[in-house]
């Protein structure tokens, strides 16, 4: 059974960074995206960044392109999400998520995610 356990987070000043964690367990083969979502009070779930398990190259949404970075050390089967120039609009609770097959920017293509975790940009 995947299990994705995610730390980080809290709150932060505007200008500031953090970093987020999410620890990926039970996965049967190495053929998989991990992506990174986030859902502001009352707004959808939006798209943030993914990137391959066996690649490097990652995407990005246009709202965080440029801040955001997304990484991975597949030894400690861990995902990162480094967020610098934090803005109050960054605000929301993040999510990772992960799914086998190809890629997509869609959460509803996501299987399995993490529990969550609030990040609060504080201006």
């Amino acid at each position: 059974q995947v299990q994705l356990v995610e730390s980080g987070g809290g709150l932060v000043q505007a200008g500031g960074s953090s970093r987020l964690s999410c620890a990926v367990s039970g996965h049967s083969f190495n053929s998989f995206t991990m992506g990174w979502f986030r859902q502001g009070s009352g707004k959808e779930r939006e798209f943030v960044a993914i990137i391959r398990w066996t690649a490097e190259s990652a995407v990005y949404g246009d709202s965080v392109k440029g801040r955001f970075t997304i990484s991975k050390d597949n030894a400690k089967n861990t995902v990162y999400l480094q967020m610098n120039s934090l803005k109050s609009e960054d605000t929301a609770v993040y999510y990772c998520a992960m799914k086998y097959g190809s890629t997509s920017l869609s959460a509803g293509a996501y299987l399995y995610w993490g529990q969550g975790t609030q990040v609060t940009v504080s201006s």
